[in-house]
């Protein structure tokens, strides 16, 4: 075919067209209206100016659900074409912007702070469904623990549980669980975590450590979404607890001891050398600076049988209690035949016939007495209250409990409890801080036939509050 130019007989320069340079950068391009090659162009123009490119989406972490405002909540998995919809809906764009493609990048079950990431915002509000009510969610947690404990934490803690629910200290809590060392429990805020451990510090020996972690960080608005976690360690002494203090504890309180008697926990120790009735107070700055464990529990008492009683002195008021020195003969229950002789801190409840609790040191040192009474035993009264209901009963606080708990023994734990709800019967000091209440359970005609036993056995006025 020929040519048309060559056809026509006319010649018919090529056209060629010119360069120029870049404004920006200088290399040589063809002209356009900007004058600034195409790297240049990407790089100072934005083409998605004025779409918006973040957007903040308040997820619930317990049932995974995304709030669609104002008050839906709708459930869709990570990386779903459901949740690249419901992301694509929240986003204002104009009339003008068409969707080419769309695709999921970037998603963590925690943000991070990449441009593509769902933001997860922390939100006091209660996420609402037809079929469930889930928690606020977590900021804050703290770890109850006991010192040097390693078994799930049991008797030690019913008389802290009962100041818990006195003083509401615990309401604010979304969930408390009973873990293998110790108890969690969850807060949606810091603060209310925060005035949990001061309220540990005013009613037990303890030591507390916190730490945070990032969960999430929103670089646009400069807003960061922590986790904070408090340990708290309460001290293993406990009431009725015999302590063999270390050399540098007992010069420090004025070479008290070394065997002593735990007479008191509360925001301080208290105490008390049975044979001297020479006391001290110990804070609990200075007992982490020396830390020490008790050296018999009350889980290891001995029942004595006392024969005769002998008083030194008369009685003497230490830390708002009458005690009396005299020397005591006993024997224990389990062996009757082999009487000794102790020094004693409880000749004014003593007297021949009456029983004793205390702690069997026979086969111990030389140098410590044979036995240490700790305190009356009332085992003769509780026998005639054995099988009949109480007239009060106590709270307890809702736990869950922890998958890999250790199960405690339920027949021991048992017991420890009843031996709790027994000293709160004969020790009017130990039941000033809780608040009792009416055992609904309780039959008239049980009331009125130990009504005599139940006088004489407690000795004390309560006022029982109805339960709600």
């Amino acid at each position: 075919m020929v040519p048309e130019e060559l056809a026509s007989g006319m010649f018919i320069p090529q056209q060629t067209i010119g360069s120029v340079l870049c404004c920006m950068c200088g290399v040589p391009m063809q002209p356009n209206a900007a004058n600034m090659c195409i790297k240049c162009l990407r790089s100072h123009v934005d083409i998605t100016e004025g779409l918006q490119k973040h957007v903040t989406i308040l997820h619930c972490p317990e049932c995974g659900c995304y709030l669609q405002p104002p008050k839906t909540w709708i459930k869709a998995e990570l990386e779903s074409n459901d949740l690249l919809l419901f992301c694509l809906k929240r986003l204002k764009k104009p009339n003008t912007v068409r969707v080419v493609m769309r695709s999921l990048s970037g998603l963590s079950p925690i943000p991070s702070g990449s441009s593509r990431t769902l933001w997860s915002s922390p939100n006091k509000n209660t996420c609402v469904t037809p079929a469930r009510e889930c928690r606020p969610i977590q900021t804050s947690g703290l770890l109850l623990s006991r010192s040097g404990s390693m078994s799930p934490i049991v008797g030690p803690f019913f008389f802290l549980e009962q100041l818990i629910l006195k003083h509401s200290a615990a309401e604010r809590a979304i969930n408390i669980k009973e873990m293998d060392q110790g108890i969690d429990f969850f807060f949606g805020n810091r603060s209310h975590a925060v005035k949990f451990v001061e309220f540990l510090g005013s009613v037990v020996p303890c030591k507390s450590r916190n730490d945070k972690q990032l969960v999430s960080h929103d670089s646009k608005s400069n807003n960061y979404n922590y986790k904070y976690t408090f340990s708290v360690e309460i001290c293993p002494i406990c009431r009725e607890d015999l302590i063999c203090l270390p050399p540098k504890v007992s010069n420090s309180l004025g070479n008290l001891g070394p065997l002593v008697l735990c007479m008191k926990v509360s925001d301080s120790i208290f105490l008390l050398d049975p044979v001297t009735l020479r006391s001290a107070y110990m804070d609990a700055n200075q007992y982490w600076r020396l830390p020490f464990k008790p050296l018999l529990t009350s889980r290891q008492l001995v029942e004595y049988l006392v024969f005769n009683v002998e008083v030194e002195g008369p009685k003497a008021t230490i830390g708002k209690k009458d005690y009396a020195l005299a020397y005591a003969e006993v024997a224990r229950v389990s062996d009757i035949g082999r009487t000794f002789i102790v020094r004693t801190h409880l000749g004014h409840l003593l007297e021949p016939g009456h029983t004793a609790l205390g702690y069997d040191l026979y086969a111990s040192n030389s140098n410590d007495p044979e036995a240490i009474l700790i305190k009356r035993s009332h085992e003769e009264e509780r026998k005639k209250m054995r099988g009949k209901t109480r007239a009060w009963k106590l709270k307890n606080m809702k736990m869950e409990v922890d998958d890999s708990v250790k199960r405690v023994d339920e027949e021991k734990k048992n017991t420890e409890y009843e031996e709790f709800l027994r000293d709160l019967e004969v020790d009017p000091e130990l039941r000033f801080n809780i608040s009792f209440y009416r055992n609904k359970e309780r039959q008239p005609s049980e009331m009125a036939s130990t009504m005599g036993t139940t006088t004489s056995l407690l000795n004390w006025k309560i006022c029982l509050l109805n339960l709600n």
